[in-house]
């Protein structure tokens, strides 16, 4: 999908998936809008060192927040959410959702994190810097070294082991190729 200033979401919607976090404005402008379109629970936490903007354009579900003063937020259409630099966060919908989320064009560093669904305890988490590893890479790399180790899926608090993630839905590797691919044709245009 070529990037434009002005765009149908319904209609791009339709080639995205489950948290693809689709950058769909210029490349240039900032902040940047991503589009995802999503069926099941985010399989992480994400904390951004920049603040962020989740925007719900359709379905329902909610917006899950780990050590804030906000426990969650219940999405349905035309919702604007506003989430804190560093606030740990994970999204929840209830069926379908398309949902965009305004973030910084260099995002500086942020964190993919997991918490033990027995104890609550931080089970695994990865740090990234977002201005020099697309959010699609991040994303699959730190989900496949959490499905690589069953030591980084095991407790250290309680001993659970958590099984390995399903990633079967996400495309985050065509994405960032499909992205690097684009920015190249862009710099190669000017």
């Amino acid at each position: 999908m070529a990037r434009k200033r002005m765009l149908f979401t319904f209609k791009e919607v339709a080639e995205r998936g489950p948290y693809d976090e689709y950058p769909v404005l210029p490349v240039e402008v900032d902040p940047q809008l991503h589009l995802s379109r999503n069926d099941r629970d985010q399989p992480f936490y994400l904390s951004c060192s920049k603040d962020t903007v989740i925007v719900q354009m359709a379905g329902e579900g909610r917006v899950e927040f780990r050590d804030s003063s906000v426990n969650y937020f219940e999405l349905t259409p035309g919702d604007f959410v506003y989430v804190p630099a560093g606030t740990h966060h994970r999204l929840h919908p209830d069926g379908e959702n398309v949902t965009y989320r305004y973030r910084a064009r260099n995002p500086g560093m942020e964190s993919i994190v997991w918490y033990c669904e027995e104890c609550d305890d931080v089970l695994f988490s990865v740090d990234y810097d977002g201005e020099h590893v697309p959010v699609q890479t991040a994303y699959a790399d730190a989900c496949e070294t959490f499905n690589a180790s069953t030591a980084d899926r095991a407790c250290r608090s309680c001993a659970h082991v958590h099984p390995p993630l399903d990633l079967s839905a996400f495309r985050w590797r065509e994405i960032a190729a499909e992205l690097a691919a684009d920015d190249t044709a862009a710099v190669a245009a000017t």
